[in-house]
């Protein structure tokens, strides 16, 4: 071979390794940008959410409202990570659950001065269904779902065999009930809530059923833990917050229960703190109030089965639960003959929560006695 012809072949072969290396290049690159496409950004209005309870969508700032405890938003999710933008409103901050494929995952704190990203590592075949709930209740601060990222994000739909409302106080909310973050005491007020673990969600989780919280601490039927002149749940049921603002409204036939389960008396019946001066409980103005609210809720849903619920935080045979106890048979004698009216009376128990709530092994047993009672009355 004369050199000339060498030079040629060594021109050839460093052509031929640099086409190569462009190629494979290119391709790597390629691959690269095949794999930042894979990941998109869903925002809170899209239609692959689907939300429960007390919920503000809004367009305009691209975020959803939960407001209610336990409210949620759920969708299926595919790859290997999907990451999740929420945010609460300074100076508070607020607490997220994260449940997937049926399993809770964690409680996460949100803050209030930014946006908190929660990260959830996927099974990277197939999608997974995600639900997420706000574990602290409408009266604690606001907590918004701005958006999802992940490969791919599609709409899922479960089919429900009924809706249930649970309309309470502390007890309905999951005040107090789990000290996996704080100990009692720690912390806000608010730090131990967890409306996941709560009886009500727990009940509907059993059921099938759909479910929303009305439910707000320290809150009566006619007068509320500490004060005689606030609003009570008859006076903000109607607000979307629970609040008393006229200018949110719930929208009453978004969600139309089979069943609205009511546990109010326990801060009706209750001292307050002991130093500021508190009335006598009045049975005629709790019974007054309480009747009066269940008229509305029969002109609101005429067909509504309803259960009123004693107190597990009162002594069934103290002072207190007789009153009670005695309030309520009252009550519902006066709407048996013509509606589906029933009355479950709390067995004593010890409340091991903060603040003398039950714990989250007390909501389970509370669920445990409860599933059988609204089976029941639902004709399941």
């Amino acid at each position: 071979m004369s050199i000339f012809q060498l030079k040629i072949s060594i021109m050839y072969y460093r052509l031929f390794y640099l086409l190569l290396f462009v190629a494979f290049s290119s391709c790597k690159q390629s691959e690269k940008t095949s794999a930042r496409k894979e990941i998109h950004t869903y925002q809170s209005t899209d239609s692959v959410f689907n939300y429960s309870g007390r919920v503000l969508e809004d367009s305009s700032n691209h975020s959803a409202e939960l407001i209610s405890a336990a409210s949620s938003v759920q969708f299926q999710a595919s790859g290997d990570k999907l990451d999740l933008h929420l945010k609460a409103v300074a100076p508070h901050h607020a607490f997220a659950v994260v449940e997937v494929d049926g399993n809770y995952m964690n409680r996460y704190q949100v803050a209030g001065d930014s946006v908190s990203t929660i990260s959830i590592p996927l099974k990277k075949e197939g999608f997974q269904k995600i639900k997420i709930f706000k574990a602290t209740e409408a009266s604690t601060g606001k907590l918004f779902f701005i958006d999802a990222k992940a490969d791919t994000l599609k709409a899922f739909s479960e089919k429900k065999d009924f809706k249930i409302e649970f309309i309470g106080n502390s007890i309905t909310s999951g005040m107090g009930d789990d000290e996996s973050d704080l100990p009692c005491g720690e912390g806000e007020w608010y730090d131990q809530h967890n409306a996941y673990w709560a009886y009500g969600p727990r009940v509907a989780r059993a059921l099938n059923a759909e479910y929303m919280l009305s439910s707000v601490s320290g809150m009566g039927m006619y007068r509320n833990w500490n004060d005689e002149d606030q609003p009570v749940m008859p006076d903000v049921y109607q607000t979307l917050s629970l609040d008393g603002d006229t200018t949110r409204l719930r929208d009453f036939k978004k969600f139309q229960p089979d069943l609205i389960s009511i546990c109010l008396g326990t801060n009706d019946l209750s001292d307050g703190d002991g130093e500021k001066e508190r009335e006598a409980f009045s049975q005629k103005k709790y019974e007054e109030n309480y009747t009066k609210f269940i008229e509305s809720l029969y002109e609101k849903f005429p067909s509504v089965k309803i259960a009123l619920l004693t107190s597990p935080m009162i002594d069934p045979t103290s002072e207190k639960g007789k009153l009670l106890e005695s309030s309520l048979k009252a009550i519902k004698a006066k709407f048996e003959r013509n509606h589906t009216i029933a009355l479950y009376e709390f067995e004593k128990m010890n409340p091991t929560g903060c603040g003398h709530h039950p714990s989250i092994e007390g909501h389970t047993v509370m669920a445990e006695n409860l599933i059988p009672f609204y089976k029941e009355l639902l004709n399941q």
